[in-house]
């Protein structure tokens, strides 16, 4: 195993009615609160009328119509000032992972003098960030577990991923009621999400019994739970272990003493939806399989092996090469059997910008360091494979 540090200080209340705990999570943190959250479905869902009474004694201000894919010239921008005029003292996310990506942004930027873009993009180390509490209504990202965020910054094609300790949520509630009405789509792009993230801790050089079993399990607990949550929406025990298995796929637990990966899936994916905006969980399922198939060789078919028998049950007694293939085929069906396109065509990017996204890629987001390293030309080769 490799040496590690390992602190996730964010407080986990689950379950129904967990909500009735926010007044005593704010009440230390201060009274004036900035409530951020997307395009208003946690008014259609009663959430923002009951988080409104809960906080009735505390000063509210309201960002509203935070975009998927967070924006950073209007959300992130606009959170920031919001909190400088009004002098904010925590900052609460309603919503789904841009919500709270989003948020972290903003908690960051709020104490900083200077452009927040230096700290998304580290040029510049945050000192601190305003305390941050999250209600979780989409499981997906992890965002609400960990100390990391996405923002996009549209004029640049750029969509940047920001790490940093301070952005840890001070507490996060996870009521899986509140997910009852996430559509199909959002959904299945959800689980693809969480899959792709234990995928990218899996799929590397060092790597010990735990994290390989503490990972099959929870993407074998992500697909089952999707499946009944795609039948049955309503179903309060999917989406609640569903809800938690997005809650650990993301916040290192599953990868301690691993060596890193290099999120090559992310780092590909970053970039496809920077230019066009696709839903992200979409983006990963179409890019997974093909980015599989591409670095499948006698360094990585251990992997392949591994994840194949233990995860979809392939024959252990067939070939390497066949079990490894087998996998790949599985892990394309299965997204499809969620009812995700698997081609990019489907989802509006042709082969017009490839070459361009592939540069993008390459320089920007270091894959020639990854466990399986990605040249410019391996970009290219496996966004062409996903036409």
């Amino acid at each position: 195993m490799e040496n590690f540090t390992y602190c996730t200080p964010t407080k986990l209340i689950f379950g129904k009615d967990s909500i009735k705990n926010l007044p005593n999570v704010i009440a230390p943190l201060g009274k004036k609160v900035l409530l951020t959250y997307g395009g208003g479905s946690i008014k259609k869902i009663g959430l923002y009328d009951e988080v409104k009474s809960l906080l009735s004694d505390c000063e509210i201000y309201e960002l509203s119509g935070i975009e998927p894919n967070p924006k950073y010239t209007t959300s992130v921008l606009g959170g920031v000032k919001l909190c400088k005029e009004h002098d904010i003292d925590v900052v609460l996310a309603v919503g789904g992972g841009s919500v709270l990506d989003c948020s972290k942004a903003i908690c960051a930027g709020a104490l900083y003098d200077g452009e927040p873009w230096d700290l998304i993009t580290y040029k510049v180390k945050a000192k601190k960030a305003l305390p941050l509490v999250t209600v979780l209504t989409l499981a997906a990202t992890g965002s609400e577990y960990d100390c990391g965020c996405v923002i996009s910054r549209t004029e640049t094609n750029d969509k940047v991923g920001y790490l940093d300790e301070n952005l840890f949520p001070n507490t996060s509630i996870l009521d899986p009621r509140y997910t009852f009405s996430v559509s199909k789509k959002q959904t299945a792009a959800g689980a693809a999400d969480a899959i792709n993230h234990i995928i990218e801790q899996y799929f590397c050089e060092k790597h010990s019994d735990l994290t390989d079993g503490m990972c099959e399990s929870a993407i074998k607990s992500l697909i089952k739970n999707a499946r009944i949550a795609l039948d049955e929406p309503e179903n309060y025990e999917a989406r609640g272990e569903f809800m938690v298995d997005c809650s650990l796929a993301c916040n290192n637990i599953l990868s301690i003493g691993n060596s890193p990966s290099g999120w090559p899936c992310h780092g590909i994916e970053h970039a496809l939806s920077a230019y066009y905006d696709i839903t992200h969980g979409e983006g990963l399922a179409i890019i997974t399989p093909r980015w599989l198939r591409h670095i499948l060789g006698e360094k990585t078919i251990e992997r392949f092996v591994s994840f194949g028998t233990h995860i979809f049950g392939i024959d252990s007694s067939l070939g390497e090469k066949e079990i490894a293939e087998k996998t790949i085929d599985e892990m394309y069906k299965l997204f499809e059997s969620f009812g995700i396109p698997m081609h990019l065509r489907e989802v509006g990017i042709d082969e017009k910008r490839l070459g361009e996204m592939a540069h993008h890629i390459a320089v920007n987001e270091g894959l020639e360091n990854a466990w399986a390293p990605l040249s410019e030309k391996d970009i290219l080769e496996i966004l062409e494979a996903s036409l």
